[in-house]
């Protein structure tokens, strides 16, 4: 994959070739230990993809670059965390979309604005999103309309799964019930893992989750990809339409994971830490890593991946409000 840009992620949910980018010079970004500080335990999805972009940036970093774990509150923490740091380029958020995009709607109070503490630095990764079904649903449902009628047939069954309340995923699976007319109960897990389990064992029908996390199941047989929620089909699930190809073309979500920094960084630092991400995920190395785990590198320049942030915080907040869905604080 060469160099990609992706711009309005929640609006246009398609990569385009990269424009504006600044020269990518290669200079130390701090000598100071520095940290990827995540909000979610080792061994998790952005746990995974910050521990990959460190070992791909690390020789920016003579000082050190290591992955500091701070799980809770649904990422919060680790926000925080990050918001009252130094804002000296050693300290930064990799976190995915929701955290800022969605959580800004769903908690009546929250303790930071994505806006104003923390500063966009640059996206590292794309993952699609994707129905899927398990043992419950029947072969002769093949795709999202399909699904939706049976689903309307006996309304017991209209549920799925996802890796949390409050998730771009739940919200996704909202908008395709109320595109076809349709309510789905969501189900919320505490991660992608036991909600992926419970539908490969038929106690929930289907789950709405990133593709990468569900391939292994369907290569082994045990899911199928109804269709993924994008404007093109994803490649690592050409097969299934797109929820725009069956007829429901506002129904479009895609989960990136960015990186931040503090809020009052210099712009050097933000320019320095921009350039060595953006070297990484144009590079092939970090790029066949991420397709192991069905996800593609993303890059672009701070100021889009701000008003990428902007676009994405703006639309999802007449669909949370739609839904009347308040996490639990």
């Amino acid at each position: 994959m060469q160099r990609r840009q992706f711009l309005n992620l929640g609006a246009v949910g398609a990569l385009v070739p990269m424009a504006g980018i600044p020269g990518l010079t290669h200079a130390a970004v701090t000598s100071k230990p520095a940290k990827f500080v995540v909000g979610f335990a080792p061994g998790g999805g952005t746990d995974t993809i910050a521990r990959m972009v460190a070992d791909t940036i690390r020789a920016d970093y003579p000082g050190g670059l290591i992955v500091e774990n701070k799980p809770g509150a649904a990422s919060r923490i680790a926000v925080d965390t990050v918001k009252a740091a130094e804002p000296d380029g050693a300290t930064l958020l990799m976190t995915p979309d929701f955290a800022l995009t969605v959580y800004p709607h769903s908690f009546r109070k929250l303790s930071y604005d994505p806006l104003k503490d923390l500063v966009p630095v640059a996206p590292v990764a794309l993952a699609g999103i994707a129905l899927c079904a398990g043992p419950l649903v029947p072969a002769s449902v093949k795709n999202p309309v399909d699904y939706l009628e049976w689903c309307k047939a006996d309304p017991k069954r209209a549920s799925f799964g996802s890796p949390g309340g409050g998730s771009s995923f739940h919200f996704a699976g909202l908008m395709l019930g109320k595109a076809h007319g349709v309510e789905l109960t969501h189900i919320g897990y505490k991660g992608g893992a036991p909600a992926l389990q419970d539908v490969v064992g038929g106690q929930i029908p289907t789950n709405i989750c990133a593709i990468g996390e569900a391939l292994a199941f369907v290569k082994a047989g045990r899911l199928r990809v109804l269709g993924t929620f994008g404007n093109e089909r994803d490649p690592f699930a050409p097969e299934a339409p797109t929820m725009v190809e069956s007829g429901f073309k506002d129904v479009v979500a895609q989960a990136w994971v960015g990186v931040f920094a503090p809020a009052k960084t210099p712009a050097d630092i933000v320019r320095k830490t921009m350039e060595a991400l953006n070297r990484a995920t144009s590079g092939n190395a970090l790029t066949d890593r991420l397709a192991g785990y069905g996800m593609r590198p993303l890059t672009m320049s701070s100021s889009e991946f701000e008003a990428t942030l902007r676009s994405d915080i703006e639309r999802w907040g007449p669909v949370v409000q739609a839904s009347g869905f308040t996490a639990d604080e």
